[in-house]
């Protein structure tokens, strides 16, 4: 069956009577990245759909140290803000200039692995995600939010419309690993996000991606590396342990083996950006 409805509200409390009206049936898109093709390929056959464009939740604010993206700002224009260069660099990192001028960040947070390269980001940074329903918001750490694949905590009357990011200090690196230099899907995903006392680690946030069913942290990699000053054997370590934890998966791109031996891999690379550039800085 062919779509036989198509609605593109004007403003966030028509979006949400529409979602309210219509429930499941209902199928909500942004830049339709994700979700046009699974149409297209008669996996999604929706008999509704509405689209997000026009309904006000794209921008970029710096506010009180965090920086607010709404949710379908899209990739292109997370490339230019300067406050956040870790997304910068993940923006950059996915697809081609065509997905990203059509591809919007909170659309990625929906995108399956190995997709998903600013959700990763994202994680690493303590986001939050803003939802909202005819009765109000609520706020929820990202970490929160996946649940399983392609399975996430947002109600069925619910939609996102904002992530908050805090300004980051510290210390950060992202890694996206492929097959090409460009426009390729990922075999891991690393992005890390330190802070310091003096010379040592006070907190570490390591996020993966494309290694499970969704974007997920490291812990166990991160609680070996606060208290320490990042020495060789503390970051094989790191490597080693995020390698373990992760769940990777075979694909047409990878086995889950060489999923697993590269996050090894890159977590270590990108742990040892972040000590060179500690050591440059006198730390």
């Amino acid at each position: 069956m062919t779509v036989q409805s198509y609605f593109l509200p004007r403003s966030l409390p028509e979006a949400l009577d529409l979602l309210e009206r219509h429930g499941p049936d209902l199928l909500v898109m942004a830049g339709g990245t994700v979700a046009m093709p699974l149409m297209n390929e008669g996996i999604s056959l929706p008999e509704a759909v509405m689209g997000l464009r026009m309904a006000g939740l794209d921008g970029l604010e710096r506010v009180d140290g965090t920086l607010r993206i709404g949710a379908t700002t899209t990739l292109t224009r997370l490339l230019a803000q300067d406050d956040v260069p870790m997304l910068r660099e993940a923006a950059r990192s996915t697809a081609s200039w065509s997905i990203r001028n059509m591809g919007t960040v909170g659309g990625n947070l929906f995108t399956p692995p190995p997709g998903g390269d600013v959700a990763v980001a994202l994680l690493a940074l303590d986001a939050n995600v803003v939802l909202a329903d005819a009765t109000g918001r609520r706020v929820l750490p990202l970490a929160d939010f996946f649940t399983g694949f392609m399975t996430n905590a947002m109600a069925l009357t619910e939609l996102l419309v904002e992530l908050q990011v805090p300004i980051p200090g510290g210390s950060t690196a992202y890694v996206k690993f492929g097959r090409k230099h460009a426009n390729t899907p990922a075999v891991v995903t690393v992005a890390v996000h330190l802070t310091w006392d003096g010379s040592r680690v006070a907190s570490a946030r390591i996020a993966l991606g494309a290694v499970g069913p969704h974007p997920v942290r490291a812990g166990q990699a991160e609680r070996l590396l606060v208290g320490t000053s990042l020495a060789p054997d503390v970051i094989a370590a790191a490597g080693a342990a995020a390698a373990e934890e992760c769940e990777p998966f075979t694909d047409a791109i990878a086995t889950d083996w060489y999923r697993r031996r590269m996050t090894r891999l890159h977590v270590a690379r990108a742990l040892a950006t972040v000590a060179q550039d500690a050591d440059r800085e006198g730390r």
